[in-house]
């Protein structure tokens, strides 16, 4: 009798991750961390750690041309990743890019593509290193490895959270991804009539937030600053929801975040009503914030409370109390997370 097959949208994007990095043995010395964080740490010298993390993009799977202009796409695509960099306290130096891509695409369509790529390098002062180029099928491929690197006593990691430290994030939430239903809804309009013309009145900030995230280069210069090393920090790409969950099972922790501190933009507010979606939701759910979620030590707060580029949101519990939302009405929720499943079958 065959063995039942297991699917991989009932495991989950990183449910698989897990399996695939179960037996993986590191052997290398100069291997500080591999697997497990948002960037590996490789030895460099006595004093500096180099970062290596990597971002796979594929076409009508992380994208969709149809309103995605493709200066756009290459700016957000080595933006993300610089991201990962930021979120283990470090700074990115180089990037290699690589692309699969069809004959649909013409030379001006890839240079305007690299165009996003050289202004995000040039923004945060990033050399573009390298890189491959393939053909493809079935659309665009687009994947992004970044080099940069840490003082070795200044690399914060997801597991280092502590009972009573602090939580905060950087910017607002939900934005980025009410951004994306406002792109969906008018690519669906376009679709019943390519007469009409998208409304986008007095949204750019949603849109610019899903089309051109900006990663938190400031908020790891503020960290230099204030002589503050998080315990432990992770950027918001699949949901403040996720990203809680990864901090606080890697520390063998709980957690206890209020609603009515989650940082939402007025205009967030507004757009979420008119899609019918509760803020919290977006805000705990919607991903692709980039923002980063941090821990510190009670003992930082009055360097960070005048801080308006970030904002408390809750406190590090033991690991028995588990992650809870404590509503506005002072009801308590478990928090589960809900972000995007990259292998759901979506029929």
């Amino acid at each position: 009798m065959d063995e039942p097959r297991n699917e991989l949208q009932d495991l989950g994007e990183f449910g698989l991750i897990d399996r695939l990095t179960e037996h993986i043995s590191l052997v290398q010395p100069s291997t500080i961390k591999g697997v497990g964080d948002d960037a590996a740490v490789i030895a460099s010298d006595d004093d500096t750690v180099k970062l290596l993390t990597t971002d796979l993009l594929i076409e009508n799977i992380h994208f969709d041309l149809m309103y995605v202009p493709l200066k756009h796409l290459g700016y957000k695509a080595a933006a993300v990743n610089l991201s990962d960099i930021y979120a283990m306290n470090g700074i990115p130096q180089q990037i290699t890019v690589s692309i699969a891509l069809s004959n649909r695409f013409s030379l001006e369509a890839v240079e305007e593509l690299y165009t996003g790529i050289r202004l995000a390098c040039k923004r945060y002062d990033v050399d573009l290193v390298g890189g491959d180029t393939s053909s493809s099928q079935t659309g665009l491929f687009l994947s992004v490895t970044t080099l940069g690197e840490a003082k070795k006593g200044e690399v914060v990691y997801r597991d280092g959270a502590k009972e009573n430290d602090l939580i905060f994030v950087s910017g607002d939430l939900g934005s980025a991804y009410i951004g994306l239903l406002l792109l969906e809804r008018e690519k669906q309009v376009f679709r019943a009539n390519p007469n009409m013309q998208p409304d986008f009145e007095g949204v750019d900030y949603l849109l610019e937030r899903q089309l051109k995230p900006e990663p938190r280069k400031d908020i790891i210069e503020m960290f230099r600053e204030l002589d503050i090393k998080p315990t432990s920090m992770i950027d918001i790409s699949d949901g403040l929801a996720s990203e809680l969950h990864h901090i606080c099972s890697q520390s063998k922790k709980g957690c206890a975040i209020y609603e009515d501190k989650l940082p939402v933009d007025p205009l967030t507010y507004q757009q979420s009503a008119a899609f019918a979606i509760d803020p919290t939701t977006a805000a705990m759910n919607g991903g692709e914030d980039y923002e980063l979620l941090f821990t510190v030590k009670q003992s930082d707060y009055e360097k960070l409370k005048d801080r308006l580029e970030i904002t408390p949101i809750g406190y590090i519990t033991d690991a028995a109390s588990g992650l809870q939302l404590i509503s506005k009405k002072g009801v308590t929720y478990p928090i589960k997370a809900q972000g995007w499943n990259h292998l759901k079958n979506e029929g």
